[in-house]
C-alpha cells in the first residue's frame, strides 16, 4: 500500500515520527492514504474533506506496523492499539481527528 509522505516503512512521516506514529490515514477527497493532514497539504493542491460519521464503516486508517486495514470506527474504538498485531498509537492523534473525521 502506498502512503504519501511517509518516510519509513511503518508510515511515520517527517512530521510525526514517534515510535506510536504509525497509522496512515486515506483521505476522503483523493482515496489515497497520507502520513498526516501536513502530508497532504504539501502533495496537493486542494482542501481536504473529512470523513462523515455515517462513513465511518470505511477501510480509511492502515496499520505502520501489519499494514493492516481498519475502518474508521474500528480506530476509534482500539484504544489506541492495533486489533490485528496489537502495535501501539499515538494516543495524540486524537487531537486531530477533527482535521479527518466528523
Amino acid at each position: 500500500m502506498k502512503v504519501i509522505g511517509s518516510i519509513d516503512l511503518h508510515t511515520r512521516c517527517k512530521h510525526y515520527h514517534t515510535a506510536r506514529d504509525i497509522i496512515a490515514i486515506k483521505f476522503k477527497c483523493c482515496d489515497t492514504y497520507y502520513g498526516c493532514y501536513y502530508c497532504h497539504e504539501e502533495s496537493t493542491n486542494h482542501k481536504p474533506k473529512t470523513w462523515n460519521k455515517d462513513e465511518w464503516q470505511t477501510k480509511a486508517i492502515l496499520c505502520g506496523n501489519c499494514h493492516e486495514e481498519l475502518t474508521i470506527g474500528e480506530y476509534q474504538d482500539c484504544n489506541y492499539k492495533c486489533p490485528k498485531c496489537e502495535s501501539d498509537f499515538n494516543p495524540g492523534c486524537k487531537n486531530h481527528y477533527h482535521l479527518y473525521f466528523e
